[in-house]
């Protein structure tokens, strides 16, 4: 879904298909035509961007053969697809049994992370449409915090040197311009706007941010953060639009209960309390005592942007709503890729039964999206 910014500026949204489990080619076109094109539809939109996760599996495979690539775009142009953003952060393996700290390797200490962003943004410069010039690619904040040392920051230095000139090299080749936002969460060397402003480097031309709003409010961060990166030169290349789970009392005994539905061995749900310097890694840690829970819980749980849970639980649209208004309510767009990142649909405790629920859920995450952006001022671009 394409957007008008008052400056001019076009703005893409989309749907991340990390939600979806297939880690090779055939698989990656089928979720494509059961729901993407489904969710298509349902909006009555000429087209629908989706912010591609492919494994690296199938990034070899496309990498090696130019024959798959023009079969992947042949697939989105027949489905009315488009893709300017790839949610480069998982590696592979995103939809095992259990996933949790896996997902932060490779990390951007090791060779094997800069070949696969290098790849992706190769890749996605091929996938861009023809109209559109610029991409972005999503990446994890450096590593998890443990360990980290002067050498392996050293090591992460080097290979984000190589990263911006390989990405210089490729605009120069193809014409394109495809941009990594690293993308602060909590638990990370870099897991929130401070650390990022410390730790990464600023006023390049193709390295930025990722902005994930759910992580923004489990860092009890606000929309400050947008001018804080901004003065940085850290530009938000992509937005990732989720919510985070909160709880309010986490010492009473339903909020508590309720909590306790949201633990699941999949993903990791780090947890923060307000006003608390410590954290609890996942949110069976904080509920086993890691947090005194006196003020309120945030937690690491991308729930549905559109719809809150079930009382006495809520999420942090707020949080949302006012980074979007900071970077795109005002007389200059800050960001233009915005992408729906609400992965965790299949480990909610009132999980989708099947693929038509997921349809209509992710269909009404978007609509209220595009709702929220036309109240910021855009108009719809068709």
């Amino acid at each position: 879904m394409r957007f008008r910014h008052p400056d001019g500026t076009l703005v893409h949204l989309a749907y991340c298909t990390n939600v979806h489990p297939a880690e090779d080619l055939d698989g990656v076109i089928t979720q494509l035509q059961v729901y993407a094109a489904a969710v298509r539809e349902r909006l009555g939109v000429p087209r629908l961007g989706v912010g591609l996760w492919l494994g690296r599996g199938v990034v070899t495979r496309l990498v090696a053969n130019p024959d798959d690539v023009r079969r992947l775009r042949r697939a989105l142009d027949d489905l009315r697809l488009e893709v300017v953003t790839f949610n480069g952060f998982p590696y592979e393996g995103f939809h095992a049994e259990t996933v949790k700290k896996r997902v932060y390797h490779p990390d951007w200490t090791t060779d094997d992370r800069l070949r696969h962003t290098l790849d992706l943004a190769r890749l996605l410069a091929e996938l861009l449409p023809e109209d559109v010039q610029t991409g972005s690619v999503s990446t994890l904040p450096l590593a998890w915090r443990t360990p980290w040392s002067a050498e392996r920051a050293s090591q992460a230095a080097a290979r984000l040197e190589r990263l911006e000139q390989g990405l210089a090299q490729l605009a120069v080749r193809t014409g394109k311009t495809i941009r990594i936002g690293f993308e602060p969460e909590p638990g990370c060397v870099v897991e929130n706007t401070a650390q990022a402003v410390r730790l990464l480097p600023g006023r390049t031309e193709h390295l930025g941010i990722c902005l994930d709003t759910c992580h923004l409010a489990v860092a009890f961060e606000t929309a400050d953060a947008v001018a804080e990166l901004s003065a940085a030169g850290l530009p938000v290349v992509k937005v990732q639009a989720s919510c985070a789970l909160q709880a309010d009392q986490p010492a009473r005994a339903d909020q508590r209960r309720a909590l306790a539905a949201f633990t699941e061995p999949r993903f990791l749900h780090q947890t923060r309390e307000e006003g608390v310097e410590a954290g609890a890694d996942d949110l069976s840690l904080a509920l086993g005592g890691e947090l005194p829970g006196i003020r309120p819980w945030r937690v690491h749980f991308h729930v549905p942007v559109h719809a809150e849970p079930a009382p006495p639980l809520r999420a942090t649209q707020q949080v949302l709503i006012g980074a979007l208004d900071a970077l795109l309510g005002g007389s200059q767009a800050l960001t233009s890729h915005v992408e729906v990142e609400t992965y965790t649909w299949e480990v909610l405790p009132a999980a989708p039964t099947g693929a038509h629920e997921l349809v209509g859920g992710i269909a009404s995450e978007l609509t209220w999206m595009r709702d929220l952006l036309i109240d910021l001022g855009l108009k719809e671009d068709t």
